[in-house]
Formats: C-alpha cells, sequence, structure tokens
C-alpha cells in the first residue's frame, strides 16, 4: 500500500494526495479542453456544421449527467479511489481514440462513452480531495479541486495555437491523452483511498429520497443548471465566437481563453478560502451570479479586443469563483453523510444545463448567424438563479453532522 512505500507524516500525505488528485483532475481537463480549442480545426478537417459541433459536445455532457446520481451512489458505498483510476484511465484512452477517428459518427459516440467514464472522475475526486481537509474547508477542498482544471487549461491555450501547426491537433490530443496516463498511474502508487467519515453509512434507497427530495437540494441544482450552462457554454464555444463573430485569428482566440482562464484557476480556490472564512456560501454565490450576468450580456457589443479581453477577464473572476460554496450549500441543509449522493445530484443538475447550452448556442449560431441571443439566454438565466439563491437563503438551516 501506499502508505507502507512512503514513511510520510500525516500532513505531508494529505499534501500529496491533494497534490496528485488536483494533477489528475488537470490531465483530464487539459484533453477534454482541446476539443473546445481546436473546434475550429476539426469542424474544418471533418467539415461539420455548428450545431453537429454542438452534438458533439452535447453528447459527452448528456451522458456524464446521466451518471452524476449512480456515481455520488457508489462513491458513497465503495472506495472512491477505485472509482477515480478506472474513471481516468477510461477517459484518457477515449481521448486518445478520439484523435484516431475519422468519423463523425464514431467521435459522437466517443464522446458519449467518455461521459460515463468522466463521471467517475468528479464525485469520488471531490469526495477525496474534501476528506484531506478539515470538515470547515470543505468549499475550500472544492475549489482547489476544480481549479486544476483551470490551471491546465493556462497551459493548453498559451501553447495549444502555438504547437497545433508543427503537430496538428491530433497528435497534440494523443500527448495529452498518453500524459493523462502516467499521472493516473502515478497516483494509483501513491494516493491513499478515502478515510470514511464517522457518520457516514452506505445510503438506503429511501434515505437518498428523503435526501433528494430537500427543497434546497432542487433549488441549489437549479442555481447548478446554471453554473454548467455559463461555464460549459462559454468553454466550448468562447474560441469559435472569437475567431468567427469577431473575426481575430486562433492564435489571439487561444490568448483571450488563456487569459481567462489565468483569472479562473486561482478564483476557485479564493471562492472556497472566502466561502469558509464568512461562512457565508450564499453571499459568495449570490455576487457571482450578478457579475456573471453584466459581463456575459456585454459581451456581444465588445468588438474591440482591449475590451473584449477586460469583459470576459472579469467575467472568468467570477466564473467558478462560487463552485466549492455552491456544492457546500445543500450539505447545510441536509448534512454530510452521504456527500457523494448530495454532489453527484448537484452535478447531475449542473450538467443538464451544460448539455442544453452547448448544443444551444451551436444551434442559435446556426440560425441567427450569430451568439448574441444565446449569450443574452445566458445572462437572463444568471438573473434567474439570482433570485433562486436569495430563496435558499430565506429557508432555515439545519446541519445534520
Amino acid at each position: 500500500m501506499a502508505a507502507e512505500t512512503f514513511a510520510l507524516p500525516a500532513r505531508g500525505r494529505r499534501t500529496l494526495n491533494s497534490a496528485l488528485i488536483v494533477v489528475c483532475q488537470s490531465m483530464q481537463a487539459l484533453a477534454f479542453g482541446g476539443i473546445a480549442l481546436f473546434l475550429p480545426l476539426i469542424r474544418q478537417d471533418l467539415a461539420i456544421s455548428p450545431s453537429q459541433a454542438g452534438l458533439l459536445a452535447a453528447a459527452g455532457t448528456f451522458t456524464y449527467a446521466l451518471m452524476q446520481i449512480p456515481s455520488g451512489y457508489l462513491s458513497d458505498r465503495f472506495d472512491p479511489k477505485r472509482l477515480f483510476v478506472v474513471g481516468l484511465l477510461g477517459t484518457n484512452a477515449l481521448s486518445f481514440s478520439f484523435a484516431v477517428l475519422d468519423s463523425y459518427g464514431w467521435l459522437v459516440a466517443n464522446q458519449a462513452v467518455s461521459g460515463v467514464f468522466r463521471a467517475l472522475v468528479f464525485a469520488p475526486g471531490l469526495l477525496l480531495i474534501s476528506r484531506q481537509f478539515r470538515a470547515d474547508r470543505r468549499a475550500t477542498a472544492m475549489g482547489l479541486y476544480v481549479a486544476g482544471g483551470f490551471s491546465s487549461s493556462v497551459l493548453l491555450n498559451a501553447l495549444g495555437p502555438v504547437l497545433v501547426g508543427p503537430l496538428g491537433w491530433r497528435w497534440l490530443m494523443i500527448l495529452f491523452a498518453a500524459a493523462g496516463v502516467l499521472v493516473v498511474l502515478a497516483f494509483a502508487r501513491l494516493g491513499d483511498p478515502a478515510q470514511r467519515e464517522a457518520d457516514a453509512r452506505p445510503p438506503t434507497w429511501a434515505a437518498a429520497r428523503e435526501i433528494l427530495s430537500h427543497r434546497a437540494v432542487w433549488l441549489a441544482g437549479f442555481v447548478q443548471f446554471v453554473r454548467l450552462a455559463v461555464v460549459t457554454g462559454m468553454a466550448f464555444w468562447l474560441p469559435s465566437l472569437i475567431v468567427e463573430d469577431k473575426g481575430f485569428p486562433l492564435g489571439v482566440a487561444g490568448a483571450v481563453v488563456a487569459v481567462g482562464a489565468a483569472v479562473t484557476a486561482p478564483s476557485n480556490f479564493l471562492g472556497g478560502w472566502l466561502s469558509d472564512r464568512l461562512g457565508r456560501p450564499l453571499a459568495v454565490v449570490g455576487t457571482s451570479l450578478a457579475v456573471l450576468a453584466l459581463t456575459i450580456f456585454l459581451i456581444p457589443f465588445m468588438d474591440a479586443l482591449p475590451a473584449l479581453i477586460t469583459v470576459i477577464a472579469v467575467n472568468s473572476i467570477f466564473l467558478q469563483l462560487y463552485f466549492g460554496p455552491l456544492f457546500a450549500v445543500p450539505l447545510r441543509y441536509v448534512g454530510t453523510a452521504n456527500t457523494g449522493l448530495v454532489t453527484g445530484f448537484s452535478n447531475f443538475c449542473a450538467n443538464l444545463g451544460g448539455v442544453t447550452f452547448s448544443f444551444g448556442l451551436g444551434a442559435v449560431k446556426d440560425a441567427s448567424g450569430s451568439f448574441d441571443a444565446g449569450l443574452w439566454a445566458l445572462s437572463g438565466m444568471c438573473a434567474a438563479a439570482l433570485a433562486v439563491t436569495w430563496a435558499i437563503s430565506r429557508l432555515p438551516v439545519r446541519q445534520a453532522q
């Protein structure tokens, strides 16, 4: 076992585990993010329309969404480390196969299967890293987990446009997948399994129904729907928007997205830390949604590059600032004994939003010739989520620790 290989003190082992978990998350996000960055080239290579490209994104997001509750349920019953490793190996293997396929139909099927394996990464990984922190640092842990994905996005969008010329998008995807496998093997060898909390117990279906019927869980689920609608819509379509609507080359698109990712990565951790420090996760959620509603509304009007970069940078600060706090919110009402199940439901709702807007923005682009109407719809959804956040704040908190 890992603990026998390295005789590190407890704090050292927690640091090692946290680092390995974050890097694993970062590498699988690198492979997935490559599809969005290289989408103009993939579309040209395969001769597919924006709607077809949207279906390519939606296929994986749909199966990913369907698997969230089963993945969370399994995380509460079995060792999350094993689920995490299986999910990562499957995700990277499918990233490799994506790079060598030429048929659009097979690529859609590839992404649909990939969504199943990616689901086995999220809830188990979030559970693994949350167990490396104290209970009052849960939002910080969750923010740190997702920060890895955005950190890799900085590298991808800064170097991807430079390397894609000599290597091509297919070879870059293969390199990403190979690097991801190496990191997973390191975690499988050195990482520790998650320690079960004292009051944790395998959830029964009756307990699951009771937990998932709580009003706070459903209201937070709507906010999650909006959160990933914005994140997925912006991540998948922003390079295309900059190239096709704004008229800038792919290198500029990569630089703009890299700037956004550079400020998003630390904001994940900052949002969790701020929420834990203040003990007011809903305040962080509400502030983020208000800024997102405004900045997304303004993007269609920003044609000058400096103004566009400024608006996207501000948007990116708040894009995932509330990730950790939002996942922590329903746990304040139903307790932490079955964190995997609650997390799985939250991410299920989130990915329904991701499916809707990853496909919807492409359909809007096809129908109208621009992304403007789709962006304004996203802005309106953020305003609606802000109202729902206020409704959650009116519910009585009942800690079930």
